[in-house]
C-alpha cells in the first residue's frame, strides 16, 4: 500500500461520508500530512459548473445524459488528480463506483457504458481504498431534514436510495479488502475512531 494513497469515501445522501472525509482532513492537517481533497461532481473550476447543472432541482436530464455529465465533471478533474497522484494523500468525496451505484444500480444505464467512460478517462490512475457509508432510510431522512438546501438528488424515492445502497454493497463485495463498510446508524465518535484508526494504517 502506497504511503500516499487515494482514499474514497461513498455512500447515499445521509450516510456520513462527507463528515467523515472532513474528520480524515482535520487530522492530516493536524498531523502536518500533506493531502489533497475533492468531491464529485465538483472539485475543479469547471467540474463546479457542471455540479450546478446536475443537481439543480430545475434540471431534469434522462439518465444517460446524467452519466455524460458526471463523467464530464470527471473528466475536468483528472489532470488535477494525477498533479498530486503518489505525491500527497488524496481524499475523494464520491468517485467511480458512485457512478455505478447511481447510474447503473439506481437509473438503470448500461454498466459496460459506464466502465468504458470510466476506463479512458482514468487510464491507470487507481483507487486505494473505499470507506463504504451505509444509513438506513429513517436515519437519511432525519439528516436531508436538518440540511438548509437540498438538490435534485436529495428528492428520490425510497426505493431508488435502496437500489443505490445495494449497489454500493455489491461493489465492496468485489473488492472486500480494499473496503470498509462504515454503518452510519451507529455512534458517529465510534465510526470516527474506526475510520481514522484504517487511514494510519494506510499512510504509515
Amino acid at each position: 500500500m502506497s504511503n500516499k494513497p487515494v482514499i474514497v469515501f461513498e455512500g447515499i445522501e445521509g450516510s456520513g461520508k462527507s463528515h467523515h472525509i472532513n474528520i480524515v482532513s482535520k487530522y492530516l492537517k493536524k498531523k502536518k500530512i500533506s493531502f489533497f481533497k475533492i468531491r464529485e461532481p465538483g472539485g475543479s473550476i469547471n467540474s463546479e459548473k457542471i455540479r450546478k447543472l446536475i443537481l439543480s432541482k430545475k434540471s431534469n436530464f434522462n439518465p444517460n445524459t446524467d452519466l455524460f455529465l458526471y463523467a464530464a465533471s470527471r473528466s475536468e478533474n483528472i489532470d488535477l488528480l494525477r498533479k498530486f497522484y503518489k505525491k500527497k494523500v488524496i481524499l475523494v468525496d464520491r468517485f467511480v463506483d458512485s457512478t455505478i451505484a447511481y447510474q447503473h444500480y439506481g437509473l438503470g444505464v448500461n454498466i459496460d457504458l459506464i466502465k468504458t467512460i470510466n476506463k479512458n478517462i482514468l487510464s491507470g490512475f487507481k483507487i486505494n481504498f473505499t470507506f463504504l457509508n451505509i444509513v438506513n432510510h429513517k436515519n437519511m431522512l432525519k439528516r436531508l431534514k436538518s440540511r438548509k438546501s437540498l438538490n435534485r438528488y436529495d428528492n428520490f424515492n425510497k426505493n431508488f436510495y435502496n437500489k443505490v445502497q445495494n449497489g454500493f454493497i455489491k461493489l465492496s463485495k468485489i473488492n472486500k479488502t480494499k473496503y470498509k463498510i462504515v454503518n452510519s446508524n451507529l455512534d458517529i465518535k465510534l465510526n470516527e475512531n474506526l475510520i481514522i484508526d484504517k487511514v494510519k494504517k494506510l499512510i504509515k
